[in-house]
Formats: structure tokens, C-alpha cells, sequence
């Protein structure tokens, strides 16, 4: 009987050992420059809102995820040449970038309004922006705007993250910074910003916010897109949303 047992003992073990190397994992890929979306905290870690997002998600999947940071400008290559299997880092869904990578169903919905100092004398039409310096990510829809509405008007200045452009303009570099209202909201709140203010209405009110995977990956876009409709439907997402928000941006 001790023979039996021992035997029936290790099959057990076999199996469940089995079913933990069979576990799915699935690399997130993020910048980790996007407060407070995605930022690395004084630990080294990486967290935010898309973070929770993501993980949350992955829990509804019961898959084990982990997460990989890449530099803005090179996320979707790095998607694209396997680095990892999404992509949540507050991406726009454009029509260049539905070219190159596939799309989720939208997680936020977010804004583009310009911030520059409260005793600035900063009007938002094209008149009165002639001869500004403004600033914006590189390869951002607020980049994008600037240069196809106000690029005869204006000097833009480009940066690699979202938080260089913030340093120029408070060093007085630039007039101001065009960016999404949501970031923008919540650097006003920090030490640096708080001599700053939102200038004029949003320029653009419909960015849609979405999980990128590699073309044809239509099972993983699916399972992500349920997933989402769960979070949303349980209650987690507005838990995530209520931690970094006093209102809704779904």
C-alpha cells in the first residue's frame, strides 16, 4: 500500500508540476516615461495606471505576465521583432500606426490640451500662437497636431519623453507644451508644475486609447478585448480608474 501510495503520490506531483511549466506567460510591453500611466517607480519597478490595466487583464486571461520597458520611438518595432506580445503604454489608435500593428477595442479615451505658465498671456488660436515656441513627444498624436495645424506658425521642438519636454518648459525653453490632457492634469498637480495652468479648450477630444498586439494576432486581441469587457463589467477597472482619477476617463 506504501508502494501504491508513493506511486499515486508522484504522478500528482508530475502533473501539477507539469501544469506549471505548461503556465502561459506574456511579455507587456510599456515605456515606463508616461506618468501616471507608466513611469519606474524609486524601486525600479514599473507602475501606473497602464500597469494595473495590464495586469489586471492578464489576470482575467489567468496568464502570468511580465513587464518589458522600451523607448517610445522604437516600442512597435520592438512589439514587431517579438520583444514582447503587447504593447499598453497609452497608445493612440491611428490610422499609421493600424498599418504596422493590430488593435484592442479602446481602454480610455483621453484629450489633447496645451499647459504653459499661469502669467502667460497664452491664447490658443493660430493668430496668437504665430512665432511660439511649443513643445511635444516625438511620434505622439500631439506631435502629429502641432505639425499639421500649427507647423507654418510655430517653432516645434520634439522630445524623446514627455518629461524632457516638461524640464524645457519649465526652464523657459518653451511657451508651452501640447500633450495629452490626462498627463498634463497630473503634472500640474507635482512641485514643477504648479506655476502652470491648462490654456484654452482641448484641441482634439477624441483619442482613442488601445492595446496594440502584432498584425493577425486577432486570438490575443480577443481574449484582451473580453478581458477588458470583464474589468469593466466587475468593477476593477473604475478601482483602477478611482486610484489615479476623481473622474471617469473610460
Amino acid at each position: 500500500m506504501k508502494s501504491l501510495h508513493k506511486v499515486l503520490l508522484a504522478a500528482a506531483m508530475t502533473l501539477a508540476c507539469g501544469s506549471a511549466f505548461a503556465a502561459e506567460k506574456l511579455r507587456i510591453g510599456t515605456e515606463g516615461a508616461y506618468p501616471p500611466f507608466n513611469l519606474i517607480d524609486a524601486s525600479g519597478k514599473v507602475v501606473g495606471f497602464d500597469l494595473d490595466i495590464a495586469h489586471a487583464l492578464c489576470a482575467k486571461m489567468e496568464v502570468e505576465c511580465e513587464v518589458v520597458t522600451s523607448d517610445w520611438d522604437g516600442i512597435i518595432p520592438a512589439l514587431n521583432a517579438n520583444k514582447f506580445d503587447f504593447i499598453i503604454a497609452s497608445m493612440s489608435i491611428t490610422d499609421e500606426r493600424e498599418q504596422a500593428v493590430d488593435f484592442t477595442k479602446p481602454y480610455y479615451t483621453n484629450k489633447l490640451q496645451f499647459v504653459a505658465p499661469k502669467s502667460s498671456d497664452f491664447k490658443t488660436d493660430k493668430e496668437s500662437l504665430d512665432g511660439k515656441v511649443i513643445g511635444a513627444q516625438r511620434a505622439t498624436i500631439a506631435g502629429t497636431w502641432l505639425e499639421e495645424n500649427l507647423g507654418d506658425v510655430v517653432e516645434i521642438k520634439l522630445y524623446d519623453t514627455q518629461e524632457n519636454a516638461y524640464l524645457d518648459l519649465a526652464s523657459g525653453r518653451l511657451d508651452g507644451v501640447l500633450a495629452d490632457k490626462f498627463v498634463q492634469w497630473e503634472w500640474l498637480k507635482s512641485e514643477t508644475g504648479k506655476d502652470f495652468e491648462f490654456k484654452g479648450e482641448p484641441v482634439f477630444d477624441n483619442d482613442k486609447i488601445g492595446i496594440a498586439v502584432r498584425e493577425g494576432n486577432d486570438e490575443l486581441r480577443e481574449r484582451l478585448n473580453a478581458a477588458l469587457d470583464e474589468i469593466v463589467a466587475d468593477g476593477t477597472y473604475k478601482q483602477i480608474n478611482d486610484k489615479y482619477f476623481p473622474f471617469s476617463i473610460y
